[in-house]
């Protein structure tokens, strides 16, 4: 009975374990700011976060995580190791435009 206990209890805690890994945070790196990027990717401290803001600003949005290598000090090894942090902000959706109303079909 004690071993089926401790087994019982091991499977919990990697259940545990387990979920927290899948609970982690998103990032919008279009539209986060430094502190928030600082935060939510790994090996992306306070300098590395205000560098990928002002590439940002100076060069316009990110559209791949690829793009986030050209930030310096920022190598494809901490991007693959955050792609799936990294979520890009979509551009609002435009506006449908109106169809003409369609004309009566009048008989000749």
């Amino acid at each position: 009975m004690k071993s089926f206990t401790a087994m019982l209890q091991s499977l919990v805690l990697s259940l545990v374990l387990m979920g927290s890994a899948f609970a982690a945070d998103k990032v919008n790196i279009n539209t986060a700011d430094a502190a928030t990027l600082d935060r939510v990717l790994l090996n992306i401290g306070p300098s590395k976060a205000e560098a990928i803001v002002a590439h940002r600003k100076a060069n316009g949005a990110f559209r791949s995580a690829e793009q986030l290598a050209m930030v310096k000090g920022i190598g494809l090894k901490t991007v693959e190791k955050n792609r799936d942090r990294i979520v890009f902000g979509s551009a609002p959706a435009a506006k449908p435009v109106a169809k003409p109303a369609a004309r009566p079909l009048t008989r000749r």
